[in-house]
């Protein structure tokens, strides 16, 4: 993307309306770009025909689509794809693309880097180096292969969603607005560890499912986990959450990584159901995909089916989610640390 344009991938509708009212264009040319960038998907202004020459090139002088194809692709032998793109200040975010049978889902990221710092995420251990404009975050659905194909986007990349709400917003409402990509909301699941403002403008400005990090039903030792927890209790967020109605087209789950001999007893699975009691929800077990310099193993599968049995024989309905693509840097950040580190390494040497 050129340093000197600005990207119309990533605008709305009103924005959209913005920049044609400020170049003297029709109101109704608006409506022609965002066909142009979310049903047709073009790559260049030129492609947008029924636009006059006069307006392409007036458009042209200050803007551009903005898409950037990513910079590499690792294939999983199961089908998963994680895309490497690199951002303008040379950072680099990853998704992944996840066929399953008829679903397959774009797991995107929000933020290079992040500043929640959970233990067990290898993206957590780069620090946070930014967020994401719209236009970067709709990029990473735009401009892969199997963006056609698409059935599911879920907010589970690398960031924290709600530290970088109102780019996530503008990019949710692209995905579900008419004018967009006309998606239904429920086929799009936004991940948080449980930031309450941001959660609270989610869940009253959007119609997404919504997924807790969970990990522990114990505060302190969540908090170990999970240092956000000190800022944002899971008691709080339960608290919270209960005052939404979750029993008709939007889904709460809450995300439980499965960690061998620390939160894998059934007194865990106890404390979550005294939780959770009476919330109208899901818990998705997750093995653990063990990360370089942490001391966290993952489940064996007998512990995670017993822990499952439980959960549903005590009301709380429970999955335990397949692994995926774990001959490609599975652990979310695994792939862009490494380029990073790569990076890095060249740089030192030219220089």
């Amino acid at each position: 993307m050129s340093e000197m344009k600005i990207a119309l991938l990533g605008k709305t509708q009103s924005e959209l309306v913005e920049i044609v009212n400020r170049l003297g264009m029709p109101k109704f040319t608006a409506g022609q770009i965002a066909q142009w960038l979310y049903s047709k998907k073009v790559g260049s202004i030129d492609e947008m025909t029924n636009l006059s020459f006069k307006n392409r090139e007036r458009l042209k002088e200050d803007y551009e689509v903005g898409a950037t194809a990513p910079v590499h692709a690792m294939r999983s032998v199961d089908g998963t794809v994680k895309y490497l793109f690199r951002t303008p200040e040379g950072n680099f975010v990853e998704s992944v693309y996840i066929p399953d049978g008829e679903r397959a889902t774009l797991c995107v990221s929000s933020q290079v880097g992040c500043k929640m710092n959970c233990k067990f995420c290898m993206t957590g251990k780069q620090g946070y180096s930014g967020s994401l404009t719209t236009a970067q975050i709709i990029n990473q659905i735009y401009s892969i292969p199997e963006r056609d194909t698409l059935t599911n986007i879920v907010f589970m990349g690398m960031g924290e969603p709600l530290d970088n709400l109102d780019a996530v917003l503008r990019s949710l409402e692209i995905l579900t607005a008419k004018y967009g990509y006309g998606w239904s909301p429920k086929r799009i699941t936004v991940s948080t560890v449980g930031l309450r403002r941001g959660l609270e403008r989610f869940l009253n400005e959007s119609d997404c499912h919504l997924a807790v990090s969970l990990h522990s039903p114990f505060p302190a030792q969540r908090a170990e986990l999970m240092p956000a927890e000190k800022a944002f209790p899971i008691t709080k967020i339960v608290e919270l959450l209960r005052k939404y109605d979750f029993s008709k087209q939007r889904r709460l789950s809450f995300e439980y990584i499965v960690f061998g001999g620390v939160n894998d007893k059934l007194i865990y699975a106890k404390e979550l159901v005294k939780l959770l009691r009476g919330l109208d929800c899901r818990i998705n077990l997750i093995r653990f995909h063990a990360i370089p310099d942490v001391d966290l193993q993952g489940a064996d599968m007998h512990t995670m089916l017993a822990f499952r049995d439980y959960l549903t024989q005590h009301g709380i309905f429970a999955t335990i989610r397949a692994s995926r693509g774990e001959d490609i840097f599975a652990a979310c950040g695994m792939l862009s640390t490494a380029e990073q580190q790569a990076e890095k390494k060249r740089n030192s040497i030219d220089v």
